[in-house]
């Protein structure tokens, strides 16, 4: 409660965190589709300028402005970044299928430990070397990059005459209507910007095209950048004692992707001890977005480091439902949205209070069961498995791409006569079935 859900878009993450939906989709034009998935210990996608049209959208700077995608996985994204890519969104040609094709071994970029900035947060730094670490271990080459052209062209959002872009939006209304009830500092923002002429319109736009060869050879020696999403995890104290300043720090690893005409994913990679969570993205060109899920996807399913447990979760566990606080508390994260190999039967157990369902291994007609898996230390997988009642046990589940986890399971006798509620696929969709 004491942590601020992210930004403009906070609303389509914390329903995907929370479980109400798989799939939303937001605005990115400055972070706002990276930071709330950052915040929320979710996946967020913003796409190349265009390749997901933006009609209907309200524009903030609509030379900038991106549609996002939020889910639980990266293969959620994926999936609806296939439905949802259109390549009328963007002015001249663009194949929308080059956005979804598989690339090779990569190389990623990873800025000097002097350009990186966490302020104050103490335990993000280590938190992105684990992630960078990961990805090595999965076999990406890190190579070193200089950030500063990305940092610069990052102050240039705000610093700079696209803020112009958004007074040209909405600046005559709210300056019309000074009584609209409107966020003072986004007003403040706005306003400001009336007075930017187009002299300092072109020599931002030439001085944004000098920053684009800056970094060239940068993409040169390397197929994507993994920054933190977020240096810091701001609280709502922060913000009403420096919106600014904190706007600022937020937008730091993020507001240059869409000035640059780059595509980002932002992954979930592990939590602070007070359970927020904390995320990186992957940035890559225009219309990498394959290369972007391909590598993200090895990333979110990469073998728990040493000391730590995988835990499949099927009912009051899952992300939203009334008993994931045991695993927050005991400091556990997701790292995957998936389903179970065809092997399994689900039943609805009576009397069971909060409601759950049971899991149970067949020989025969089984059906892929929706579940979550979960990370935890050794310690406190052994904490969580001592509290789990009976007829619920502890076992191991295989999943759908034939790896095995500890999961939850059921024993048999206590689903005789309970309603079979497989056909459902998951316990999320058989509660919204009502």
């Amino acid at each position: 409660r004491d942590y601020i859900a992210g930004g403009s878009s906070s609303g389509s993450a914390v329903a995907v965190a929370a479980g109400l939906v798989d799939v939303a989709l937001g605005t990115d034009t400055a972070g706002s589709g990276r930071v709330p998935a950052a915040m929320n210990g979710i996946v967020g996608l913003k796409p190349t300028r265009g390749l997901i049209t933006i009609d209907g959208v309200v524009p903030a700077c609509r030379s900038l402005d991106c549609v996002s995608i939020f889910a639980r996985s990266v293969g959620e994204v994926r999936l609806a970044l296939a439905v949802a890519a259109d390549p009328r969104g963007r002015s001249g040609p663009l194949d929308a299928r080059q956005a979804l094709v598989r690339p090779a071994a990569p190389r990623v970029g990873v800025p000097r430990a002097d350009q990186l900035e966490f302020f104050g947060d103490l335990e993000a730094p280590a938190l992105f070397a684990a992630a960078a670490e990961r990805l090595e271990a999965l076999g990406a080459r890190l190579v070193e990059v200089d950030l500063q052209p990305f940092e610069a062209a990052a102050k240039l959002l705000y610093g700079g005459p696209w803020v112009a872009e958004r007074f040209a939006a909405v600046g005559e209304f709210i300056r019309d209507h000074p009584d609209a009830a409107l966020d003072p500092i986004v007003r403040e923002v706005i306003l400001g910007a009336e007075g930017i002429d187009a002299v300092a319109a072109y020599r931002g736009m030439y001085r944004l095209e000098e920053l684009v060869e800056e970094a060239a050879p940068a993409w040169a020696g390397m197929d994507g950048l993994l920054l933190p999403t977020a240096g810091f995890a701001p609280t709502h104290d922060d913000v009403a004692a420096d919106p600014h300043g904190v706007q600022a720090a937020l937008g730091r690893y993020t507001n240059f992707v869409n000035l640059m005409d780059l595509c980002a994913l932002a992954l979930p990679a592990g939590a602070r001890a007070s359970g927020v969570p904390f995320g990186v993205q992957l940035i890559a060109p225009a219309l990498q977005e394959g290369f972007l899920c391909e590598l993200g996807g090895r990333l979110e399913g990469a073998a728990p480091p040493a000391g730590a447990v995988r835990l499949a979760v099927v009912g009051a566990h899952l992300r939203g439902e009334p008993l994931n606080h045991q695993l927050l508390d005991r400091g556990a994260r997701l790292v995957a949205a998936t389903a179970t190999a065809p092997e399994y039967r689900l039943y609805r157990l009576p009397d069971a209070d909060p409601a759950k369902p049971g899991l149970v291994r067949v020989a025969g007609d089984g059906v892929e069961v929706e579940v979550e898996v979960w990370e935890l230390g050794e310690r406190e997988f052994g904490t969580f498995v001592a509290a789990v009642p009976p007829p619920l046990a502890i076992g191991t589940v295989r999943l759908m791409d034939g790896s095995e986890v500890k999961g939850f399971l059921c024993e048999p006798y206590a689903v005789a006569g309970a309603r079979d509620i497989s056909a459902f696929g998951g316990w999320r969709a058989y509660l919204l079935a009502g």
